[in-house]
């Protein structure tokens, strides 16, 4: 179900999204060996992160398929009369779903995409060598479209290692495995394309974009550094017509590990909440204030008896830094305040009135939309 759209989610059903390269080079330092092309190519790290790279396939729960309620007041009787016997009644067949995932723990812990498994009555896994599994949703987060899967086995099982995606380069070689359209272990090859990709699919974009083919079914399958380490999980395309055209975006390790470890725990996130509605800095107020370009966030509205407010933020305010993080754009803040743990007390600096100060701000526990 790959929309024509190239601003909607979609992959195993995953996303299409817009994405603009630009580089520049200056000079060449020092290859890393670690990062450069095997000699002799990528056979053995497949033949090692292979065993832990399954094969998700989701029965989503069957939908009635009565719409007479929905058809528009006012219509001849009928009209209506033929409508509702065009309209098909009952329940739709249930849902089918593929995707990808990857097993990180050898208990059987897997990490996969949450719209890979988003509505799964039931989550059937398959490793490599055939075994086949029943699958328990452990928790999943829409806001970074990540889940957790808990296989039903007590076999020891292979899994790979995490990597530090915050070591990777542009210009780094990358290892894709999945399973596109349901050929099973599929294996291409890339480079980063990017880093902290913004591609507004959420308040939390930070993508690792890369030109290694992914397509429908690679949803939660994992990237690889050279040392077949994950230092990504492949979430989104952008493609005009459903299939790769070399531009594919991967949720970053290190946010992968802090969202699962999370979700491990009780099956929900834990973020943290300031309480405030925020916009960019306009252009002309840069100026006014000296700024070559517009930083910080401007507080547009404090939210009563919130942290914001209780540690005397105020509308108008702009947010510089947040617990030692230089606020350039909007997504750093919100991706700051959400990584730090409620209760903490953290020091604001603002630009009030024309002058700098620093606040101190006990973080709140921002609620859970699902809850």
């Amino acid at each position: 179900m790959m929309s024509s759209t190239p601003l909607s989610r979609r992959l195993a059903g995953s996303a299409a999204l817009v994405a603009v390269l630009g580089a520049t080079g200056l000079s060449l330092g020092a290859a890393n060996p670690a990062l450069a092309v095997p000699a002799g190519g990528y056979g053995d790290l497949v033949a090692a992160v292979s065993p832990a790279v399954v094969y998700i396939e989701v029965t989503a729960k069957a939908q009635p398929t009565n719409m007479s309620g929905e058809l528009p007041e006012g219509l001849p009787e009928e009209l209506r009369r033929q409508f509702e016997r065009m309209m098909p009644r009952g329940e739709m067949p249930a849902r089918q779903g593929l995707g990808s995932g990857f097993i990180i723990s050898e208990d059987g812990k897997i990490v996969t995409n949450n719209h890979v498994v988003e509505g799964a009555e039931t989550v059937t896994v398959k490793l490599a060598d055939g075994r086949a599994f029943d699958a328990t949703v452990v928790g999943s987060d829409p806001l970074t479209d990540v889940a957790v899967l808990q296989l039903d086995t007590e076999e020891s099982l292979p899994f790979v290692r995490f990597g530090d995606s915050d070591a990777m380069r542009a210009g780094d070689e990358v290892v894709a495995v999945g399973n596109p359209y349901g050929l099973g272990g599929t294996v291409t090859s890339g480079i980063v394309s990017a880093l902290s990709r913004n591609i507004n699919s959420g308040p939390y974009d930070d993508y690792i974009q890369t030109d290694a083919a992914i397509n429908r079914g690679n949803s939660g399958g994992p990237l690889f550094n050279n040392a077949g380490e994950v230092i990504g999980m492949n979430t989104a395309i952008f493609s005009p017509d459903g299939g790769s055209v070399g531009i594919g975006f991967a949720v970053p390790s290190d946010l992968v590990q802090h969202i699962v470890a999370d979700l491990s725990d009780d099956g929900t996130i834990t973020r943290g909440w300031l309480g405030v509605q925020i916009k960019p800095m306009p252009e002309d107020i840069a100026q006014v204030l000296g700024y070559e370009t517009p930083r910080g966030a401007v507080i547009e509205n404090v939210t009563p008896d919130s942290p914001a407010a209780k540690a005397g933020l105020k509308q108008g305010d702009i947010i510089l830094s947040f617990n030692e993080t230089e606020i350039s754009e909007l997504r750093d803040l919100t991706r700051a305040v959400a990584a730090t743990t409620p209760e903490a007390i953290v020091p604001v600096k603002v630009l009030h009135k024309g002058a700098e100060k620093t606040l101190d701000v006990t973080i709140g526990t921002l609620a859970n939309p699902n809850a």
